[in-house]
C-alpha cells in the first residue's frame, strides 16, 4: 500500500513538474517539449527550410543541360554557377551569422526567407545568364546564415537528448532535397521547362513562411558580443582543423558531383528518361549519409566524433580513384557513385559538434558564428572542388574527375590525423597537470 502511495506521489510530482515546465516554456515564448516526440511542427518547419535551401542550391546540378540550352551558353559556363554560389556563400555565412546575433532570431529568419523567395523569383524569370548570376548571388548571400540561425533553435524545439539528432536532421534537409527535390525538379524541367523548377520552389517557400509564422518560437535574443570580438574564435587551432577537414572532403565530392548528370548520361550511359531516378538513388545514399552522420556525432564531444570518423576519408579516396574505371560498366559505375554519395555527409554532425563545443568552451559569445562554420567550410570546398572539376572536364575529360577528388580526400584524412594528435597532446597535458 505504501509503495502504491509513493508511486502515485511520484507520478503527481512528475505531472506537476511537466506542467511547470510547460508554463515556463510558454512564458518564454517557445513551445513546451515532450521527451517522446521529436518531429514537432517547429522541427519539421526548420528541416523544410533547409530542404528548400538545398533544392535551390543543388537544382542546378540536375538541370544543367536545360539551362545551358535555354540561355544558349556552354555546359561549363552554367557549371560555373555552382562555384559562384559557393564563393559567395562561404564569406557571407560567417559575416551574416555574426550580424544576425544582434537581432531577434525569428524576425531575422523570416526576413532571410523572404530574400530567399525574391532570389528564386529572379531565377524563374531570368531573361539572360547575367540575371541568373545575380539571382544566384542573392540566394547565396543568405543561405548559410539561414542554416546557422535554424541551428540556434535547437534548445527551444528539441530536448537536450535530441540536440544532435536535430542538427543531423537540419543538415538532412539538404539530402532530402537530393532524394526528392532535385529529381522532381529535373522531371518538372523535362516536362514544363527549367523555369518551372524554380516556380515550384517559390510556391513551397510561400507556404513554409506562413507555417513558420504560426509555429516557431518568437522574442528570442541570443548572447550578444561585439562584432569583431566574435572572430577571435579563429585563433583556436581545433576550429581550423575542423574547417580544413570539411573543406577538403567537400572539394573531393564536388570535383565530380557538379557534373553528376553528364557523368550519368555520357560516361555511364544511363538513358535520359532514367536520369531523375538515378539522381533520386544518389540522393537516398546522401540522406543515409546525413542520418548515419548523426549517429557518428554522438560518439563524443569536441573533436572526438570527427577524429573517430577519419577512416571514411581514406575509403572516399579509394573509391574516387576507382571511379574512372568503374564508369566503363553501368553497374560498377552506379555502385561506386552510391558509395561516394553515402560518404558525402558523414562528417556534417561531427564537425558541427566540434565547432559548437569548442566555441562554448573558449568563446561563448561566438556561438552564432560557430554555428555557421560547417556551411561556410562546405561551400568553400564546393567552390574549390567544382572549379577543379571544370578544369579537368575542359582539359582531360569527365572520366578523370575521380583521381583529382581523391587528392582532396587524402588531405581531409591528414587533417583528421593532425586533430587526433592534437587531442592526444591535450589529454596528456591534462593528465600531467592532475
Amino acid at each position: 500500500m505504501t509503495q502504491e502511495h509513493n508511486s502515485a506521489s511520484q507520478k503527481n510530482v512528475k505531472s506537476e513538474s511537466s506542467k511547470a515546465a510547460a508554463k515556463s516554456a510558454a512564458s518564454a515564448g517557445r513551445p513546451a517539449l515532450r521527451d517522446d516526440r521529436f518531429f514537432t511542427l517547429p522541427v519539421i518547419s526548420l528541416v523544410s527550410m533547409s530542404f528548400l535551401l538545398g533544392m535551390s542550391e543543388f537544382i542546378i546540378v540536375g538541370i544543367l543541360p536545360d539551362i545551358a540550352e535555354g540561355l544558349n551558353v556552354s555546359l561549363t559556363t552554367v557549371g560555373g554557377l555552382v562555384s559562384l554560389f559557393a564563393f559567395v556563400y562561404a564569406p557571407a555565412t560567417p559575416i551574416g551569422a555574426s550580424i544576425s546575433s544582434r537581432f531577434e532570431r525569428f524576425r531575422t529568419l523570416l526576413f532571410l526567407a523572404v530574400v530567399f523567395l525574391i532570389g528564386n523569383l529572379m531565377c524563374a524569370f531570368a531573361v539572360g545568364y547575367g540575371m541568373l548570376v545575380a539571382a544566384r548571388i542573392v540566394i547565396a548571400l543568405i543561405s548559410g546564415t539561414t542554416v546557422a540561425i535554424s541551428m540556434t533553435f535547437a534548445d527551444d524545439v528539441a530536448t537536450q537528448k535530441n540536440r544532435t539528432k536535430f542538427v543531423a536532421w537540419v543538415f538532412s534537409g539538404f539530402s532530402i532535397a537530393s532524394v526528392f527535390g532535385v529529381p522532381i525538379g529535373t522531371s518538372i524541367a523535362n516536362t514544363f521547362g527549367w523555369r518551372w523548377s524554380f516556380h515550384v520552389i517559390n510556391i513551397l517557400t510561400v507556404v513554409l513562411i506562413v507555417v513558420m509564422c504560426i509555429v516557431l518560437p518568437k522574442n528570442h535574443y541570443g548572447p550578444k558580443s561585439r562584432f569583431l570580438a566574435q572572430f577571435f574564435i579563429f585563433t583556436e587551432k581545433r576550429i581550423w582543423g575542423g574547417i580544413l577537414a570539411v573543406v577538403f572532403a567537400a572539394a573531393s565530392t564536388y570535383v565530380f558531383y557538379t557534373y553528376l548528370t553528364p557523368i550519368l548520361e555520357q560516361e555511364i550511359g544511363i538513358p535520359a528518361q532514367y536520369i531523375s531516378l538515378a539522381l533520386a538513388a544518389y540522393g537516398v545514399a546522401c540522406l543515409a549519409s546525413n542520418l548515419y552522420g548523426g549517429k557518428l556525432g554522438d560518439r563524443g564531444r569536441g573533436v572526438v566524433p570527427l577524429v573517430k570518423g577519419r577512416p571514411s576519408y581514406l575509403i572516399q579516396a579509394v573509391f574516387m580513384v576507382a571511379l574512372p574505371f568503374a564508369v566503363m560498366n553501368i553497374i560498377a559505375g552506379c555502385v561506386v557513385l552510391l558509395v561516394l554519395g553515402f560518404l558525402m555527409y558523414l562528417q556534417n554532425t561531427a564537425s558541427q559538434v566540434l565547432y559548437m563545443d569548442v566555441a562554448a568552451q573558449t568563446h561563448p559569445g561566438s556561438l552564432n558564428l560557430a554555428s555557421s562554420f560547417n556551411s561556410m567550410s562546405f561551400n568553400i570546398g564546393i567552390a574549390l572542388g567544382s572549379a577543379v572539376g571544370g578544369l579537368v572536364t575542359d582539359h582531360i575529360g569527365l572520366r578523370w574527375l575521380g583521381p583529382f577528388g581523391a587528392v582532396f580526400a587524402v588531405c581531409a584524412w591528414l587533417t583528421a590525423v593532425w586533430l587526433n594528435a592534437d587531442l592526444k597532446r591535450r589529454e596528456a597535458a591534462k593528465a600531467a597537470e592532475a
